[in-house]
């Protein structure tokens, strides 16, 4: 693998085009750092994005990096009518400049970018994000559905697939994807900052000796909050000086709030949206993911660096980040909180928390955002010479 110094521009500049969809979450953080990563770097990146879904903060972020030009178009989760306008302004997008690499990042922006004729063309590269097909409550029809999409786009019309986890590799391979045009890069993180930690404790009056449990995250089905609302109702009566923190927005706001009100806790578990996963992840003292599929989450990366002990289902990536019993926890993925509300009193006995925030701290350094950035370097190259050398041995049409 070509070796590329961190943060140094290339000697070979590299006209690159990203493109999302869901702009925002884990998706839209690895979409960000990916942009500013290689544009210090020297290489020409644009950006597409959707501002259907934007977050307000994405979109700032994005556009402070600097890049040559940022595109809006308006892409929709769902399929629809509108994906064909979609489709046509990507298409004078990318035949507007002439790039090495197209690379669409989630579902959506992932196939509108890798649709085409066949023929000479620019290297398209697809990083999913977690597969539709992960969602454990998907059913076998659609399964057979999503996969069978997700299939073709990759035996048809990709030039290279990235998986951000060996689980998220495994699954592809399980859906007969080719082996010889997929990588596994894990998303890399900076170390948070810990300057907000007390700043946060005090806003909801924790006292700096009280344990902090944290979750960070969509307030969605995917990542079962309620899981934990449920487990703490527990959990608080043998953790005397314990909270809970939950920072996230979504569609399970209301109906999260209303539990916390009927729980007679709401002194001990906090919700909000006012600080990002960064900011709040070095407040909390253990940190939570009892998400029901991912494909590797940025949260947990950010646990990581962070040197925070995490208890997590058995999710994709979990067993990349945690070595079970040492640094943390992996659980069955099951909607019976009592095992994790068990396991939430042990991690917070004193002796056991000590060996687990130990262990956490030894090993943070494991995933950094150079690296990340060195490893997708080097692949852009590599695809981008290989796509080179095909074309130079066609005959001229």
């Amino acid at each position: 693998m070509e070796h590329v110094v961190p943060g140094r521009p290339s000697a070979l500049s590299l006209r690159l085009l990203q493109v999302l969809e869901p702009s925002g979450g884990g998706s839209g953080r690895h979409f960000l750092d990916l942009c500013r990563g290689l544009h210090a770097r020297g290489h020409h990146v644009e950006a597409v994005y959707s501002p259907v879904r934007a977050e307000d903060g994405f979109v700032r972020e994005l556009k402070a990096i600097g890049l040559p030009a940022v595109h809006a178009v308006d892409m929709k989760r769902a399929p629809g009518p509108s994906d064909i306008g979609c489709f046509l302004e990507l298409r004078r997008i990318m035949r507007s400049n002439r790039f090495d690499i197209i690379h669409g990042h989630s579902s959506k922006a992932g196939a509108l970018t890798r649709l085409r004729l066949p023929g000479r063309d620019v290297p398209r590269l697809y990083t999913p994000h977690a597969f539709r097909t992960l969602d454990p409550t998907l059913g076998r029809g659609g399964r057979l559905i999503y996969g069978t999409i997700e299939w073709a786009l990759a035996r048809f019309f990709t030039d290279h697939l990235i998986c951000v986890s060996e689980d998220e590799y495994s699954h592809a391979l399980s859906l007969h994807m080719p082996e010889k045009r997929m990588s596994v890069i894990v998303n890399g993180v900076a170390p948070p900052s810990p300057d907000m930690a007390q700043t946060i404790r005090a806003s909801f009056g924790i006292a700096p000796d009280a344990f902090v449990f944290g979750f960070i995250g969509r307030l969605s089905r995917q990542k079962a909050p309620e899981r934990l609302i449920a487990a703490f109702k527990s959990v608080a009566a043998s953790v005397k000086n314990s909270h809970l923190v939950m920072v996230g927005s979504g569609e399970l706001e209301a109906s999260l709030r209303t539990a916390i009100a009927e729980s007679g806790l709401q002194n001990r578990m906090h919700l909000t949206s006012a600080f990002t996963g960064p900011q709040a992840v070095p407040a909390f003292d253990l940190l939570l993911m009892p998400s029901r599929y991912e494909a590797m989450s940025y949260v947990m990366l950010e646990g990581a660096a962070a040197g925070k002990p995490i208890i997590a289902t058995d999710i994709g990536g979990a067993r990349t980040i945690i070595e079970d019993g040492h640094n943390g926890f992996i659980l069955p993925n099951s909607d019976d909180t009592s095992l994790l509300a068990r396991t939430m009193v042990r991690a917070a006995e004193a002796k056991t928390f000590d060996a687990l925030s130990a262990a956490a701290e030894t090993l943070k350094a494991r995933f950094t955002l150079p690296v990340m950035l060195d490893q997708t370097e080097a692949l852009y190259r590599r695809v981008s010479a290989k796509k080179q050398a095909e074309i130079a041995f066609q005959p001229a049409g």
